[in-house]
């Protein structure tokens, strides 16, 4: 039974995705986004059903098991734009160390003129990594790892659904621009969302998002043993 309730559950969230896919593709508005809309009705048909998490997660597990494999996967393009990234790598550096300096300065700034504990800040610090660094590095500078994982994810969903009106009323029109920021600001859901623009952006955004996990990493906790 157990086995079955597992092929249910993968089954309707391939199904579910697929149909927010082609919504998405017919109109693609950034609210549209099919890991936003398949997230939605998901939650929804959960809550409506009276279906507990844990036996979703029965098959929703082997579909999180594929997270590894989907990030790999962004090779393929990062390979074929290799002489692009190579030609311009200092300004993406630079970009992406620009960008994870001043989220974390902006991020401690508004936190602390709103009087936040500073266990929340301390959580709130990691939130444009990817979640599983994101978590180690929340939990190694005394944040709460759980609580990390939704800023995350907030992160992600607000730059994949705002990134595109910025690039436009900003008149951001470079595939390396719209790459570095939203690969070091939004992660994996930002990162999709480039896949809109075209393969130059998801590889700068592929390598940005890597880049930002890996320096995030050593200069989050320098940042906190510096300022907090």
């Amino acid at each position: 039974m157990g086995h079955l309730k597992a092929i249910i559950f993968i089954a309707s969230t391939i199904v579910i995705f697929a149909i927010m896919y082609k919504i998405h593709k017919k109109f693609p508005n950034p609210l549209l986004l099919p890991i936003l809309t398949t997230t939605i009705v998901i939650i929804a048909a959960l809550l409506v059903l009276q279906i507990p998490f844990s036996d979703y997660m029965e098959g929703g597990k082997y579909i999180q098991h594929l997270l590894g494999p989907a990030v790999v996967a962004l090779a393929y393009p990062l390979y074929n734009q290799r002489k692009l990234i190579v030609k311009f790598k200092y300004t993406i550096l630079s970009g992406i160390l620009i960008a994870m300096i001043s989220g974390l300065i902006s991020v401690y700034a508004m936190l602390r003129l709103m009087k936040m504990d500073t266990a929340l800040i301390l959580t709130s610090l990691p939130k444009s990594l990817t979640t599983p660094v994101a978590m180690q590095v929340s939990e190694s500078i005394g944040g709460i790892a759980p609580l990390t994982a939704v800023f995350v994810m907030i992160a992600g969903f607000t730059g994949a659904i705002f990134g595109p009106a910025i690039f436009k009323y900003s008149k951001v029109t470079s595939s390396i621009g719209r790459g570095v920021s939203m690969g070091s600001a939004s992660h994996g859901v930002g990162v999709t969302k480039l896949g809109d623009y075209g393969e130059e952006d998801l590889s700068v955004g592929s390598l940005s998002m890597g880049l930002s996990a890996v320096l995030g990493a050593i200069i989050c906790p320098i940042f906190v043993f510096l300022f907090i």
